[in-house]
């Protein structure tokens, strides 16, 4: 399939690999960052995680594996960023915002748009499942 990418945090064209994160009843097409990160997260896949709320803006969890890193300054978070925090912690963010932290990108919703009130508030079930 001819995609759009995420590599270091611009998009580039090539072929991609595309999962579905599931959250209730709405399907979010995500596109898999080219980097080891996104492919290791790929082979763990089909996963139901359920996710944390943190500072009104994201949901994570914390796998009990470790993934490779590639950590990169992002500046700046937008919904529907599907990132690695240090290397175990899935980060899944709802919200624009700057930042200083460093993440390794996983993956990016193509289109977030109800993402914040589908997650809603407190703790949440996600499912991430490969595309058939």
């Amino acid at each position: 399939m001819e995609k759009a990418t995420i590599q270091d945090g611009k998009m580039d064209s090539n072929q991609s690999t595309e999962i579905l994160i599931i959250v209730g009843d709405t399907n979010y097409k995500t596109t898999l960052a080219d980097n080891e990160t996104g492919r290791e997260f790929l082979e763990m896949l089909p996963l139901t995680l359920k996710m944390k709320d943190l500072n009104s803006n994201e949901k994570y969890f914390n796998l009990s594996k470790y993934l490779s890193t590639e950590t990169v300054d992002v500046n700046s978070i937008k919904s529907g960023d599907l990132m690695l925090w240090q290397s175990n912690t899935i980060v899944l963010f709802y919200k624009d915002f700057k930042t200083s932290y460093h993440y390794s990108r996983i993956g990016k919703i193509e289109n977030p748009n109800g993402l914040m009130k589908a997650l809603g508030k407190g703790d949440i079930e996600v499912e991430f499942k490969k595309v058939e």
